[in-house]
């Protein structure tokens, strides 16, 4: 949103009323000119703290949404609070006193009738109010990081400017705030402060509030559609008010009806398809995710007028589309989107630590996930700070799942006692998160992305609470599922949740998705779970330890891993050694985390690919860093990439071909909405001579929408302790997928008596140690550079002119001055294989902004590869 008074003045112009104004209808959103200070410091009352007169020098600027952690960061108060330990030495006791968050906004001059309401959508925790001298809230009714607030304050507002003030106090031990588990340490503010976006809301005495668009879609022929609007009137006047509440949907959707509203009075205003026609749509535009089609989207208009005269006005976007949950014949939960049984794959987002997200920010997360062939991110307790994340989704085709965070459901993190049923126990804490429920799905119910609502993470709700979930959703939004807890837990309300949380968290080999049939193995929906540690590149590595710490292993890595059992790398380093050779030097250990990184997260997403309808979903945790760290993340807090991207991204091809680690067979994936045309299946079994010891050119025909098919088993391996597994899959003599495996004549054997919640461990593992020997590889390179609106394109030619495998060759696009990596960076392929005398073309992009005025260069490194930089 803008800084402008006068948004509304284009959606009348959009709507049929001539509307002459005489009251401002408007949204201001308060964020840039915000300044804060610690009452311990600014010991004044509220009242002068929000009076016109009040000096605030020395008080901090401040963003809002932010923390008062972000706010001390950005003004340097604390610097580089992510590198090493600098986090543990900043002094906790400083945000035991509230904080004062004051701004100012101006005002012309009000009508007669004019509403002004103040607007919060996130305060952690609890806070006191003030505006112009006057309290408008206390902080023992507001309370609850996830609660929305809405206030009249017509009547203490004034032409000109107005002083806002907000004394907030951090969460204490038991409440229900926001926060993070073991992915990392807990901000010392507890993530204090006006956390969500804060609006200055200005109409006529009638106001526009909760408007919702229901769809239903014919699923069989989706050629029918019906739409159900509604929307809150509240007459804040003392007058009775008659007028006409009018609605647009695209630019021939027309619905009007007259409304008499008594003094003080809020009415719900339906607008069914039974009385309006005009809302049952042929041939519907449909939202789909982006792997299914187009998402497509709705606008729609909605106004009062009183007479002639505009008194509110809002639009929102929606999508056509239906949403349903299903039970499969193995008793596994899973969703179908308009009718189709998709399976569910992202992963677990997370906010960054200082809840100072910037929409560049979010941008990337989000186009990195399209780029990863991903349909799903799943966030858990944090929600975004305003609707920018959810819009993305909306235009992108990405499903969000959102539901509680864990943090509520253990003694050592909610700091109160936990059961059965976690920590939301007495009167009050029901209280707060029945509310603070009722406000988010307001918050979200219109946006198609949201697909499921989640009572709870680790553990179910206690039932009475469930019971009021449940009520909530029936009156506020009865178009999606809900879950009762994304464990695999049983509710005497709403029975099982059908879907599974057994780990694993930390590493297990390849095989390991294959062949596991009672925990996190490929099979039903694993609402998180992951290969544990993803370390990234060292350019990110310098950026967290310092450098007499980073080799050999300090306790700077150790905090940054993750925390409670995975602050260590020790299952993750063990396999290292164990398949791939001990590791020698910084560069030889990395060189070898990638190859982990790479293998194990292509071979998980694969798996579930493969084994659809049994396996239904799987979200990867993590999707993202909230912080610099080594454990779970897809590409790391600095936006650079870990191989583990492009190996999610490489199994979640339109049209694939994989290696089946559990059958021994070769798996061809349509990921796609449509049956694919012919495919041409090529498979090579190689020597490490690469000599040709079997070959297989077969076509696969009318291979189904969201399905796969198992061609037959490999032949025996080569002699030897290791082999090669070339896959090719072809379109119309058009190559559609490319996969290449290093494999071993001793499998990985999981210890499956000595599984936990965490991990499987092993008995024995793949020797992959000749990979060692491989010589160095330098692959002629040709590379170009064009650009096209604002974006940098990179097309780089490469070919293996050697006589040995080029092993994980990793490109980079860099700042020719800087050699610093360009982020976000969006390459077709990486961390790819060329047998000698192979070639490929790669192309890539970066914003062009991002390269800060100098010329771009591709950077190549590998396994074995010399580097190259031009």
């Amino acid at each position: 949103m803008k800084h402008s008074y006068y948004l509304a003045l284009l959606m009348a112009c959009a709507l049929p009323a001539k509307a002459q104004q005489r009251w401002t209808v408007a949204d201001k959103v308060l964020d840039r000119s915000w300044k804060i200070q610690s009452s311990a410091v600014a010991a004044e009352d509220g009242k002068l703290v929000s009076s016109a007169g009040y000096n605030a020098a020395g008080w901090y600027p401040a963003i809002v949404p932010g923390t008062v952690m972000s706010a001390l960061v950005e003004n340097k108060v604390y610097k580089d609070v992510f590198f090493d330990k600098n986090m543990e030495k900043i002094p906790g006791d400083r945000f035991n006193a509230p904080w004062w968050h004051r701004t100012t906004f101006d005002l012309p001059q009000p009508a007669a009738g004019q509403v002004v309401q103040l607007l919060f959508n996130g305060i952690n925790y609890r806070a006191d109010i003030w505006l112009n001298g006057q309290q408008i809230a206390a902080a023992d009714t507001i309370r609850g990081g996830f609660r929305r607030f809405r206030f009249d304050v017509s009547h203490i507002v004034r032409k000109g400017v107005n002083v806002l003030a907000v004394k907030v106090t951090a969460p204490g031990k038991g409440e229900p705030t926001l926060g993070f588990v073991d992915w990392n340490p807990a901000p010392p503010d507890h993530n204090m402060g006006i956390w969500r976006d804060v609006h200055v809301l200005l109409t006529g005495p009638v106001a526009l509030t909760q408007p919702f668009v229901q769809t239903t879609l014919d699923t069989v022929t989706l050629k029918r559609a019906s739409v159900n609007v509604s929307t809150l009137l509240t007459n804040h006047s003392g007058n009775s008010v008659e007028g006409t509440l009018q609605g647009r949907i695209g630019s021939n959707i027309l619905i009007s009806r007259k409304v008499s509203l008594p003094p003080h009075s809020a009415q719900k205003i339906v607008f069914s398809p039974k009385e309006y026609p005009q809302l049952n749509i042929d041939n519907p535009r449909v939202w789909w995710t982006r792997d299914l089609g187009k998402p497509e989207l709705y606008q729609l208009q909605l106004q009062f007028t009183a007479g002639t005269t505009l008194t509110d006005t809002r639009q929102l976007r929606f999508g056509i589309r239906t949403v349903s949950d299903y039970i499969n014949e193995d008793g596994h939960r899973g969703y179908r989107l308009n009718g189709r049984k998709l399976l569910i794959r992202g992963g677990g987002w997370t906010d960054p630590m200082l809840l100072n997200a910037t929409p560049e920010y979010e941008r990337a997360g989000i186009e990195y996930a399209v780029h990863m062939n991903l349909n799903t991110i799943r966030m858990e307790g944090f929600w975004g700070s305003n609707h920018h994340l959810y819009d993305l989704c909306d235009q992108k085709g990405l499903l969000i799942m959102a539901g509680w965070s864990a943090q509520w459901e253990w003694d050592n993190y909610f700091g109160a006692p936990a059961g059965d049923f976690g920590g939301i126990q007495t009167a009050e804490q029901q209280e707060v998160v029945a509310q603070s429920w009722k406000d988010q799905i307001v918050w979200l119910r219109n946006h198609p992305s949201v697909f499921a609502w989640v009572y709870g993470s680790d553990k179910l709700p206690l039932p009475e609470l469930e019971r009021r979930y449940e009520s909530i959703l029936a009156e506020y939004d009865p178009t999606r599922p809900a879950l009762s807890s994304a464990h695999d837990n049983t509710s005497e309300v709403s029975g099982p949740a059908a879907v599974k949380m057994r780990g694993p968290y930390d590493y297990v080999p390849p095989v390991y998705w294959y062949v596991d049939d009672k925990n996190g193995g490929a099979f039903g929906f694993n609402t998180e779970t992951g290969p544990g540690p993803e370390v990234p590149y060292l350019e990110s590595l310098k950026k967290m330890i310092p450098e007499d710490s980073l080799w050999p292993f300090s306790s700077s890595w150790m905090y940054h891993a993750a925390r409670g059992e995975f602050n260590n790398l020790d299952n993750y380093n063990n396999a290292m050694v164990n398949r791939l050779g001990g590791y020698v030097s910084l560069h030889d250990y990395l060189r070898k985390a990638q190859y982990l990184n790479y293998e194990g997260m292509r071979a998980m997403m694969e798996a579930f690919m493969a084994n659809r309808p049994r396996a239904t979903g799987i979200i990867q945790w993590m999707y993202n860093s909230s912080w610099p760290k080594l454990w779970w993340q897809l590409y790391d807090y600095y936006l650079l990439p870990t191989a583990a991207f492009y190996g999610a991204r490489k199994a979640g091809e339109p049209l694939h071909i994989s290696y089946n680690y559990g059958s021994h067979q070769v798996d061809v994936v349509n990921n796609t909405g449509v049956t694919a045309p012919p495919l041409q299946a090529l498979i090579r079994v190689l020597d490490t001579n690469l000599k040709t010891v079997w070959q297989l050119d077969t076509i696969v025909n009318n291979l189904p929408a969201q399905d796969a098919v198992r061609l037959p088993a490999l032949p025996a391996m080569p002699p030897g302790t290791q082999w090669y597994l070339d896959l090719k899959l072809k379109s119309k003599q058009q190559p559609v997928s490319r996969n290449f495996y290093v494999l071993s004549a001793t499998p990985d054997a999981l210890d499956t008596a000595k599984t936990n919640w965490y991990i499987t461990p092993q008995q024995t593992y793949a020797d992959l140690k000749q990979l060692q020997q491989l010589p160095l590889v330098k692959p002629d390179m040709r590379t170009q550079f064009s650009r096209r609106g604002d974006t940098t394109l990179a097309r780089v030619t490469l070919k293996n002119t050697g006589s040995q495998p080029a092993l994980m060759i990793h490109l980079d696009l860099r700042g020719k001055n800087s050699g610093a990596a360009i982020v976000p960076v969006f390459w077709e392929d990486n961390d790819f294989t060329l047998l000698p005398g192979e070639s490929i073309t790669v192309n890539g992009y970066c914003y062009t902004k991002n390269l800060e005025q100098q010329p771009p260069a591709v950077s190549l490194s590998g396994w074995n590869i010399t580097p190259i930089t031009q």
